[in-house]
């Protein structure tokens, strides 16, 4: 459990017990934690091999390597759930930069890189059409530019009234975004399946540098799908 506190408590986030403290557009929240059934699916499964075998390499690094990622962890500055702006230890820098590598399809890296910029493209929108199957998503740049891949999270169809869809979100994969659009139907067919008109779903995207692992700050949109 994590809690901002000025004179009273300013936020609260995280569990405690059965409860799920949260926030949305309306304020502090509290909901039941309900325990996920454990799938053990495919995707679950190849989401714990890339955890795990990143932190495998990490145990067989130098000392100098390792001493080089503690070092370099100041260069990836990472913002918290309050918007606090925090340091992570070597390794965990070294695990997250090579799972958002694997996820691109890109390769692993044992030395701490320099940061590199990242382009600024925003998702704005998106159409989902069952009668010409499509889920097609405009942005407001042309594409991320060389050495950059688009990664796409998303969530199953879900009825409109659920407004926390947070923990329903799950990578898709990457596509191509040429001229401020992509089309990701593919993607999400061979994960969820077939559209249903007037289900709800929701798309996150962020793009991962090719050779650094740094990931750009997620946007997203949500669309009713049209029949």
């Amino acid at each position: 459990m994590k809690v901002l506190t000025t004179a009273i408590v300013a936020d609260l986030r995280n569990k405690l017990n059965g409860t799920v403290f949260s926030k949305n557009r309306y304020g502090l929240y509290a909901r039941t934690k309900v325990t996920p059934v454990n799938p053990q699916s495919t995707y679950q499964q190849q989401n714990r091999a890339i955890l795990g075998n990143a932190s495998a390499a990490w145990k067989g690094l130098t000392q100098d390597q390792r001493n080089a990622w503690i070092a370099a962890a100041p260069n990836f500055p990472v913002t918290d759930i309050f918007g606090n702006v925090q340091i992570l230890s070597g390794q965990a820098l070294f695990v997250k930069l090579n799972a958002n590598l694997a996820n691109a399809g890109q390769a692993p890296i044992s030395n701490p890189p320099t940061p590199v910029a990242m382009p600024s493209i925003t998702l704005l929108s998106g159409v989902a059409d069952v009668s010409d199957p499509g889920i097609d998503l405009t942005f407001d740049a042309a594409s991320p530019g060389a050495g950059f891949t688009p990664l796409f999270y998303a969530t199953p169809l879900i009825i409109p009234s659920r407004l926390y869809v947070k923990n329903r979100l799950r990578l898709i994969g990457t596509a191509t975004i040429a001229a401020s659009t992509a089309d990701i139907y593919s993607k999400w067919n061979a994960r969820f399946g077939s559209l249903v008109a007037g289900q709800r779903i929701t798309v996150n995207f962020a793009v991962v540098s090719n050779t650094t692992g740094q990931m750009s700050t997620p946007s997203n949109c949500t669309m009713i799908v049209q029949a």
